[in-house]
């Protein structure tokens, strides 16, 4: 866990390193994490106004609204690669250009609550499927075109700081800006 002092505000919870050892008290975190992400991401959010959500949470760094639809782009292709991997020998899955993506127009100009309403489905599909994993499971995984051989454990310990990460952007700029 990164100290209360984070030098560089591209990863105010500190940069995600995959843990050597993940057993089962850690993967009900995950999941919990994951359950948790909706609620935590709208409150993250909350009473800002459009003038606020369009303003970058870092120089040089997106919007608070690319940052919202960026989640739900995120974990709609994680989403699809869980299910991929638990239906498929270790299928080969693509990267996806998520600078690009954030560029799009409904990515710049959307009201958040399509991707906070969009999440709050999804985790629910997602949550229930990862409850459901016996331990052969969550050997399963993917080729991931770009980070290799990613085994769902890896996945959901990536996702699960992920959603975290993320929230932080949002809850830093709001107490560096007094909102």
């Amino acid at each position: 866990m990164a100290s209360e002092t984070v030098s560089d505000p591209r990863y105010p919870i500190g940069d995600f390193t995959r843990p050597a050892v993940i057993d089962a008290a850690h993967l009900h975190g995950y999941i919990a994490t994951l359950s948790a992400l909706p609620e935590n991401l709208r409150a993250a959010v909350y009473g800002l106004n459009e003038a606020q959500i369009d303003a970058p949470y870092r120089e040089g760094g997106w919007t608070i609204r690319q940052l919202v639809h960026h989640v739900a782009d995120s974990h709609m292709n994680a989403y699809v690669r869980t299910r991929l991997a638990l239906t498929e020998d270790w299928p080969t899955v693509n990267s996806y250009d998520e600078k690009n993506w954030a560029e799009l127009a409904d990515a710049r100009t959307l009201p958040i609550d399509v991707s906070l309403d969009l999440l709050e489905s999804l985790h629910r599909r997602w949550v229930a499927l990862f409850e459901s994993l016996s331990e052969e499971q969550w050997q399963r995984g993917y080729n991931h075109s770009e980070n290799g051989r990613t085994s769902l454990v890896e996945a959901i310990a990536l996702y699960d700081w992920h959603s975290r990460h993320h929230v932080a952007h949002i809850v830093a700029l709001r107490k560096s800006r007094g909102w």
